[in-house]
């Protein structure tokens, strides 16, 4: 019941269709959302909030749809107290509400190819790899669970443009992504399918930089320049061999 009510009123606050959630409903539109420069952003003291706006509230096993301020249900009936509650807000207000990251890819081609066998170990390069289908990379850590971050979606592989990393002075292998491309625009990518030589992908969201990049890199002010330039996560649609010079594309 609370998944279904929850699917209804992000819908409703974004004005556009809203998939059915895979497994637990709060991971995966806190997953979802992002590939639409949304966030699904935690309320602390939601009993209190008072937000001439919509925001979601728990109760018990539903989900209600909450507006003003003072804040009351406007679709659901809150059922006792409020135990939780959420805004759906922008990621980046100064990205376009259309298309916010692109919607011409281009076509490329695959520079470098890195795994790494276990959360933080070093990035080693390879000329090939097999790609798994619904897992990632064979012997990298995100194909076996054994990398830093955890989710159904969009942890199965990650592409970033050789040109955002020489533009901010990054290597391969401090980035930590798995893919480095050359003339693609990566971006444009996000919720879009796309082929890595005869491997089919699927976009997520952005790879955005966080502290822990810094911290496994041992380098300080990363993240500011990486911010909307550290690449895409990705899922694998149909497995293959993955090599460098493989064509990208969107499809």
């Amino acid at each position: 019941m609370f998944a279904e009510e929850l699917r209804s009123h992000i819908a409703t606050i974004i004005g556009a269709g809203v998939p059915e959630p895979e497994g637990d409903a709060l991971t995966f539109f806190g997953k979802w959302l992002p590939e639409r420069n949304l966030g699904l952003v935690p309320i602390a003291d939601p009993a209190t909030l008072s937000w001439p706006g919509f925001w979601i509230a728990r109760s018990g096993d539903h989900a209600v749809l909450m507006y003003g301020s003072p804040s009351g249900p406007v679709d659901g009936t809150l059922d006792g107290s409020i135990d939780a509650g959420w805004l759906v807000a922008p990621l980046d207000l100064a990205l376009p509400t259309e298309a916010p990251y692109g919607s011409s890819a281009g076509a490329g081609s695959v520079a470098a190819l890195l795994i790494a066998p276990d959360a933080e170990a070093p990035m080693q390069r390879v000329d090939e790899v097999e790609a798994l289908a619904g897992r990632g990379l064979a012997g990298d850590r995100y194909a076996d669970d054994r990398g830093t971050f955890h989710g159904a979606r969009g942890y199965q592989l990650t592409v970033v443009a050789a040109e955002q990393l020489e533009a901010v002075r990054v290597s391969c292998e401090e980035a930590r992504r798995n893919i480095v491309t050359s003339g693609v625009d990566v971006n444009a990518l996000v919720g879009r399918s796309f082929t890595i030589g005869d491997v089919e992908c699927i976009g997520r969201r952005l790879a955005e930089p966080c502290a822990h990049l810094e911290k496994v890199v041992g380098r300080n002010g990363l993240m500011r320049p990486l911010v909307h330039r550290a690449g895409l996560r990705a899922d694998i649609v149909s497995g293959g061999t993955i090599r460098v010079g493989d064509t990208v594309r969107a499809t």
